[in-house]
């Protein structure tokens, strides 16, 4: 089926960019290129000098990349969190002037039942964003313990009902091992007691295998604290979340670099000694996606835009 099937908005496309305060001879990454949104915008606002790169692991998003033949676009695949070591060949770490991340699945991903990402069509219960690596979510439910299962439901998805889910795993799989989204999402449905409204029962268990699945929190921290070395002084660094634990992770990360290391209570030390350690600074407010915007696309409604700046901290 072609990727064209399954349409992509991208979320908070003009503020994203805008955060970027783009420099038109500037460099860029794309550390999620997706369909290609942000991207395409990125490359309409540089000069001939000026140049992006993206990256994405997901091999139909590489395919949609090279079809951009701009000279001034390079796509590189594999895991964002590696972003330090894939530019390197290209001697740019220490010169880009923004990063972009857009966190979490996008449409094509969800819409495609073959990727096993949602439990609102049937198919193989696959979650990766790469699936030509790695265990695929029905690979490591057919062989986690009870006690990994309810710590990756409740640490990722914030179940309550983790316990009793992951017993009703343990006991299906002695005979029927789960290997469809349907078959996960309709025991769900029948073992949660309490059902929360405008939320299905699977909601929270899918989230929760895909972070683990795709060691989505620890990619994120890995790049954020990457971007330290890939960005220049004064580049911006934006990044979307679609729930509360990414969001918490970005937040927790710009405002731990706004304060610097905090010395032990008592410790006499120098103001300038403490702006060494200060290495990125809060652009404004967390930015929300406009009712315009959710009444069009209502999976933004749970967006959430930051932007930081990389500050000066050898003065």
């Amino acid at each position: 089926m072609s990727d064209n099937t399954f349409k992509h908005k991208t979320v908070l496309l003009n503020e994203a960019v805008e955060g970027l305060n783009i420099d038109p001879h500037g460099i860029y990454l794309d550390g999620t290129f997706g369909r290609g949104g942000h991207s395409r915008l990125i490359l309409s606002k540089l000069a001939e000098d000026g140049h992006l790169y993206a990256i994405d692991r997901d091999p139909r998003a590489i395919e949609e990349a090279k079809t951009i033949t701009d000279p001034r676009f390079t796509i590189l695949q594999g895991r964002f969190s590696e972003a330090e070591n894939l530019l390197a060949p290209f001697n740019v770490n220490g010169k880009l002037s923004g990063i972009l991340l857009d966190l979490g699945v996008s449409s094509p991903q969800l819409d495609d039942p073959m990727r096993g990402f949602s439990f609102m069509k049937d198919g193989p219960l696959d979650m990766r964003m790469d699936p030509t690596s790695g265990e695929s979510a029905a690979q490591w439910l057919a062989h986690a313990e009870e006690d990994e299962i309810v710590r990756v439901l409740h640490d990722y998805g914030e179940e309550r009902f983790a316990r009793k889910i992951a017993k009703a795993i343990i006991f299906d799989r002695q005979t029927t091992p789960y290997t469809s989204t349907k078959a996960l999402a309709d025991m769900l449905s029948r073992v949660i007691p309490i059902k929360e409204k405008n939320k299905h029962p699977a909601t929270r268990t899918f989230q929760a295998i895909r972070i683990h699945i795709n060691g989505e929190l620890d990619e994120v921290a890995q790049i954020l604290e990457s971007s330290e070395s890939i960005l220049k002084e004064s580049g911006r660094l934006c990044v979307i979340s679609f729930h509360s634990l990414e969001d918490r992770v970005v937040k927790n990360f710009i405002r731990r670099k706004e304060k610097g290391v905090q010395p032990p209570r008592g410790l006499p030390i120098m103001e300038d000694e403490l702006n060494k350690t200060k290495t990125f600074k809060a652009i404004g407010k967390a930015i929300l996606p406009s009712e315009q915007e959710v009444l069009e696309n209502p999976r933004s409604r749970s967006a959430v835009l930051r932007v930081a700046e990389r500050i000066n901290n050898k003065c």
